[in-house]
């Protein structure tokens, strides 16, 4: 039988996929809680559920000034069926770029939107501004860092960030939303 399709790079066993052998350390007696994963998907279809009955009125909101996220809907075209397929993301703005993290609520696989993403890049996001076209790309090396950061200080993560990603098996994967 072949190996999987989906080769990641590999990383040290004492290092934590997200982060440096530090992070990994510090992290590692901090296992953060999350709810079981019925709860977390039950969530998510009540969020789109809240926002489809209040016809967009209700489930989007800005990021903070505290730095908390801000919650957008994606639309993305499906990689097999070509449909029109929705999720709503917490996300910051980073300049004209918003950014999130493909964790599919800290479990391991990769969520359906970033899989439709990177089949077909294009796509729109709607936030409490309005709808507005973007090409998304995952973030690497040193905008990778910077932004990790940055979210690593999102109260929602207690500076726990490197100790979520950690419940995943991977990378998780940074996105940058840019406009078109």
């Amino acid at each position: 039988m072949s190996g999987p399709t989906d080769v990641r790079p590999t990383q040290p066993a004492s290092t934590h996929p997200d982060g440096d052998a530090s992070a990994a350390t510090a992290t590692a007696h901090r296992s953060p809680w999350l709810p079981p994963r019925p709860v977390i998907h039950l969530v998510w279809l009540a969020h789109r559920g809240i926002y489809r009955v209040t016809a967009g009125r209700r489930g989007l909101r800005p990021p903070t000034a505290d730095g908390r996220f801000g919650m957008l809907r994606l639309r993305t075209r499906g990689r097999y069926s070509g449909r029109e397929r929705s999720a709503i993301l917490g996300y910051h703005a980073d300049g004209p770029n918003l950014v999130t993290l493909a964790m599919n609520g800290w479990g391991d696989g990769e969520p359906a939107w970033w899989l439709n993403l990177r089949a077909h890049p294009d796509a729109v996001v709607d936030t409490k501004q309005g709808a507005r076209p973007v090409r998304a790309r995952e973030a690497v090396g040193e905008e990778r860092e910077r932004i990790w950061q940055r979210l690593h200080d999102d109260p929602a993560y207690g500076g726990n960030l490197d100790a979520y990603a950690s419940l995943r098996s991977g990378v998780t994967a940074v996105v940058v939303l840019e406009p078109r």
